[in-house]
């Protein structure tokens, strides 16, 4: 990338670069302030040419978060420790959302829709409770990735159920505990149906295996969801029962 002349920032295809001064403008903030969220390493260090720091759009979105989330209520601090979990987390965003090449192309088993946020918008979401820890371990399930100044969430499914437990009163981090554990069992339950596809579908022609996967997919969607809902039905009468033979006063969910 060649340099930018002394007078005018330089404007690619890609991106414009700033100058400091020039940068603080678009922000609506002071040089002073901005070289104070530099120190603190709320934003990454500037391109240097020279004795010129050269600034882009990148850093101009992330002036733009830290100010959304400070007008939210969090702390400088805070909002230090959100952005160091958003970009030491940073996971591949093709890995997260399958799109890796295999040697025979199939159609994707999951048909989940992603999401893109900012961080404040999954502030917003999570009442505050998307602190470093939560979002830590979020990225560690894979259910978030960072692309350049966004989240990227795996599932609009996931990323509404998560936020409406959330609304009834479950905190974040029980949801993500939970999430753990159902992950570890539906592991298992695809180590099953793999094995299947192993002995089965993998034998067939390869131009047949694609059309093969799906017709399998509700086949093995209808088996779990039945069995899903037989079990909740074994588990809720037990619940139920142990609660009458037990304390009847106080219902099974206000224990």
């Amino acid at each position: 990338m060649g340099g930018p002349d002394s007078n005018s920032p330089e404007k690619t295809s890609e991106h414009r670069e700033y100058r400091i001064a020039e940068l603080a403008e678009k922000a609506g903030i002071t040089v002073r302030t901005l070289r104070f969220y530099r120190e603190r390493k709320l934003i990454p260090p500037p391109r240097r040419e020279g004795r010129v720091a050269w600034y882009n759009d990148h850093h101009l979105a992330r002036l733009h978060t830290i100010a959304a989330l400070l007008e939210r209520g969090h702390t400088l601090g805070g909002i230090a420790e959100l952005l160091a979990a958003f970009d030491s987390g940073a996971r591949d965003v093709a890995d997260l959302l399958g799109l890796r090449a295999t040697p025979i192309p199939v159609p994707a088993w999951s048909q989940e829709t992603p999401v893109r946020l900012t961080p404040e918008a999954l502030a917003d979401y999570f009442q505050g409770q998307a602190t470093p820890e939560n979002l830590a371990a979020s990225l560690d399930l894979g259910y978030l990735a960072v692309d350049g100044d966004q989240l990227v969430h795996v599932s609009r499914r996931l990323l509404d159920v998560s936020r409406d437990l959330v609304d009834r009163g479950l905190p974040l981090a029980a949801v993500l505990g939970a999430a753990r554990d159902v992950r570890r069992h539906v592991d298992a339950i695809a180590e099953v149906f793999a094995a299947l596809l192993r002995t089965t579908v993998l034998a067939e022609p390869a131009s047949r295996i694609g059309a093969t996967l799906e017709e399998l997919r509700p086949m093995a969607e209808g088996v779990v969801e039945a069995e899903l809902s037989m079990a909740m039905d074994r588990r809720i009468r037990a619940e139920l029962v142990a609660w009458a033979d037990g304390d009847r006063e106080t219902p099974p969910t206000e224990r």
